[in-house]
C-alpha cells in the first residue's frame, strides 16, 4: 500500500466513525420533559433500537369479500353517501367561514402597530410584528389546509 493511500484511509476513518455515531438515538429528560436527540447531553441515555427495515412491504393480494359478510342494499348505501356528502359540505362551509374570519383577524393584526413594536428612531421592528402576527398566519394556513382536505374528500365521493 502506498503512503498516499494510507494517509487517505486514515483521513477518512473519522468520517466513518461520525456516520456510525449519527445513527445513535438518545432519550433525554430535561426538566421533566422527554426529548429525543442524536446528540448526547446531560440526563440522556442511549436507546438500543432494532434496525429499520427500508425494504418496501410486499403487496397483499386482494381478498374476495366473504359470502357471509353483511351487505347493505343500494338505497341504504345511497342514503348514507348522501348524508356523508351533506356533512362534508357543511364542514366545508364552516371552514370557509372560519377562513374568512381568520383572514380578517390577520389583516387587522397586520394593520395594527403596538407601542412596544416601535423602534426609537420611529421605525417599526419587523421581527416583533412578525412574531405577533405569526399565530394569525398559522390559523389562516390551517383553515386553508382543512378546506383543501375536505374538497379532496368531496371530490372522491361517488
Amino acid at each position: 500500500m502506498k503512503a498516499q493511500d494510507l494517509l487517505v484511509s486514515i483521513a477518512l476513518l473519522p468520517l466513518l466513525a461520525m456516520e456510525a455515531r449519527a445513527q445513535d438515538i438518545y432519550k433525554c429528560d430535561i426538566d421533566g420533559r422527554v426529548t429525543y436527540s442524536n446528540v448526547p447531553t446531560r440526563n440522556c441515555r442511549r436507546l438500543v433500537l432494532d434496525p429499520v427495515n427500508i425494504a418496501p412491504a410486499p403487496k397483499a393480494a386482494r381478498k374476495a369479500t366473504p359470502g357471509d359478510f353483511p351487505k347493505v342494499d343500494d338505497q341504504t348505501q345511497k342514503s348514507r353517501d348522501g348524508d356523508r356528502r351533506r356533512i362534508l359540505e357543511n364542514e366545508l362551509a364552516a371552514e370557509q367561514k372560519n377562513l374568512e374570519q381568520a383572514k380578517a383577524a390577520l389583516a387587522e393584526q397586520e394593520a395594527t402597530v403596538l407601542p412596544n413594536e416601535r423602534m426609537q428612531g420611529g421605525g417599526i421592528s419587523g421581527g416583533k410584528v412578525q412574531e405577533r402576527v405569526q399565530p394569525f398566519k398559522d390559523r389562516v394556513a390551517l383553515h386553508e389546509r382543512n378546506i383543501e382536505a375536505i374538497s379532496k374528500e368531496i371530490a372522491g365521493l361517488r
